[in-house]
């Protein structure tokens, strides 16, 4: 695996003692400069204190500085828990020698307990001497929890004549649910881009990739998408509107699904990944209703667990959306294999759906015939394995 660098940011991943595993469990993320930030955050109500500290610090637009540190969320923790991620913030700081106001604080893991402030601390201290910008993939391992592999992508374009890297790295496995954000992203670049039309792309390509991924449908209180570009690169900052901001949100909406993908595929014991695409619907937030229904019943994703083409369960998810549909028009295949044809099933097909269901990706495309906007959502089947991880998470 090449290392992944973006010109003007260094990375760090060290164990400091969270995990009793032992293994990476904190993060940094520096760009030389500061950077013109976008964020997208958790919209689940009961928010994480690095969520609440963070949403102050992009009041200012700019960041310079990532502290994460995985193994405990800093969630349901009060006051105390806000001022721990305040101190965070400020060691991070001092160690890094720039203004507090320009580091975000990440956490995941546990949520409840509080931050062990003497590991966090000795751990700020050990990222700092280590920082490096060929340390990328450190830093996405610091991060995980759950997850069975680190999530990252790159690529680059050219903007006005400028060679520019985009980058990211991902984490998360459950409580994904595509609600704004899904789980912890950092998408980094060296380009320079305007902060509204940062914001933009950010928002863009999210609705299609974050938003579009479910693996149990429940949201965590430390979701957070943080996109950073500090300019090193040298082009004229991005303009809203322009042939720039296309060409960059291709690249970032690609690079984001390639991550999203990622988190399906490494749901907590995943085997399958699914696209839900619905087609024919009176309007995509329908189709996108419907398509997130079916990806989220429980009945659907365990026949998908035991590749059982029950076209049963997904008719009955589609009826359940609270969308007005006509029955007598919908279809549904398996990869191009009927099941459904104008709302009866197609029992002729059954060995043939079977096979594409033994497949680890597939896709379910649903034919509503109602108008002509579509949906897609990802998403994993369910297994014994998930209920395991779940059922012991904090034993």
């Amino acid at each position: 695996m090449s290392t992944i660098r973006v010109p003007g940011f260094k990375f760090a991943g060290v164990a400091c003692g969270i995990k009793k595993s032992r293994r990476k469990d904190l993060a940094f993320i520096l760009s030389e400069r500061p950077a013109t930030a976008a964020a997208l955050f958790t919209t689940n109500w009961v928010r994480a204190a690095p969520v609440i500290v963070g949403m102050r610090r992009m009041r200012r637009g700019l960041i310079q500085a990532v502290v994460i540190n995985s193994g405990v969320a800093n969630a349901c923790t009060g006051a105390q828990g806000v001022r721990d991620a305040e101190t965070t913030c400020r060691e991070t700081a001092l160690r890094l020698d720039i203004d507090p106001g320009l580091v975000l604080p990440s956490s995941t893991g546990l949520i409840g307990l509080p931050l062990p402030m003497d590991k966090i601390l000795s751990g700020i201290e050990k990222a700092a001497a280590v920082l490096s910008d060929g340390s990328f993939f450190q830093a996405a391992r610091a991060i995980l929890t759950t997850d069975r592999f680190i999530k990252t992508a790159s690529a680059s374009c050219r903007l006005a004549g400028k060679q520019v890297v985009v980058a990211g790295m991902a984490k998360g496995a459950g409580m994904i649910a595509p609600k704004v954000a899904t789980m912890l992203a950092y998408i980094l670049t060296d380009a320079a881009v305007e902060p509204r039309c940062l914001r933009a792309i950010l928002r863009n390509a999210a609705a299609k990739t974050f938003n579009a991924v479910t693996v149990d449908g429940d949201m965590s209180t430390n979701d957070t998408v943080l996109f950073l570009a500090n300019g090193v690169a040298g082009n004229p900052p991005v303009r809203s509107g322009s042939r720039e901001e296309e060409v960059l949100l291709n690249v970032v909406k690609e690079l984001m699904g390639s991550l999203a993908l990622k988190l399906v595929e490494d749901g907590e014991g995943a085997t399958k990944v699914v696209e839900v695409r619905v087609q024919g619907s009176r309007s995509s937030a329908e189709a996108r209703k419907i398509a997130y229904t079916v990806a989220t019943s429980q009945l659907v994703k365990a026949a998908f667990f035991g590749e059982d083409p029950n076209y049963g369960r997904i008719m009955a998810a589609i009826g359940r959306a609270e969308v007005p549909i006509k029955p007598e028009r919908v279809d549904v295949s398996f990869d191009g294999v009927t099941v459904v044809k104008r709302g009866v099933g197609v029992n002729s097909t059954e060995q043939e759906a079977a096979r594409v269901l033994k497949q680890p990706s597939f896709s379910v495309r649903i034919h509503l015939r109602q108008g002509k906007a579509s949906a897609s959502v990802w998403t994993s089947d369910l297994s014994h394995e998930y209920v395991r991880i779940n059922s012991a998470y904090r034993t």
